[in-house]
């Protein structure tokens, strides 16, 4: 099911979210939703509190929109364990429509997570994968990538 994304400056983005404690049926229908939600947007991130729900959930797919075949992925409570270096680069989301801007990030970053069944899930990133990890986790701590935006 599509959900509607909530945009600047709804408050519910602002909240530091919770973790999610059971993997059931509702987290799963929660990630089936937000990938059909993030594909329909389109775009290539999307975490839980941006559909309302205020829970450490995000989903993913950098795959060229042109591909034949999605490349769908997701992770439950990420966290980044280790970074490196600094890079600037242009962002935007789809809770602030119509804004890109120059971000500094890591340049690369490692994320532990859990899948479905509670398996733990290592992504060590770089280039635009880092920085979506690091905007999508934002949102997981309140954080919009406006809130960002200073002295480059």
């Amino acid at each position: 099911m599509i959900r509607s994304i909530l945009t600047f400056p709804n408050p519910l983005l602002y909240k530091k979210s919770r973790e999610v404690k059971e993997l059931n049926d509702a987290v799963v229908r929660l990630v089936e939703d937000m990938l059909e939600t993030m594909y329909q947007a389109p775009g290539i991130g999307l975490a839980a509190p941006q559909v309302g729900e205020n829970l450490r959930l995000i989903v993913f797919d950098l795959s060229d929109s042109q591909a034949p075949q999605r490349r769908p992925h997701y992770l439950i409570n990420p966290v980044i364990t280790a970074f490196e270096g600094e890079e600037v680069g242009e962002e935007g989301c789809l809770s602030v429509p119509g804004v890109r801007e120059k971000v500094k990030r890591y340049a690369r970053v490692e994320v532990k997570g859990i899948d479905l069944d509670g398996r733990e899930r290592v992504w060590e990133a770089e280039g635009l994968l880092a920085r979506m990890f690091q905007h999508e986790i934002d949102h997981l701590e309140g954080v919009l990538f406006i809130d960002r935006l200073g002295p480059i």
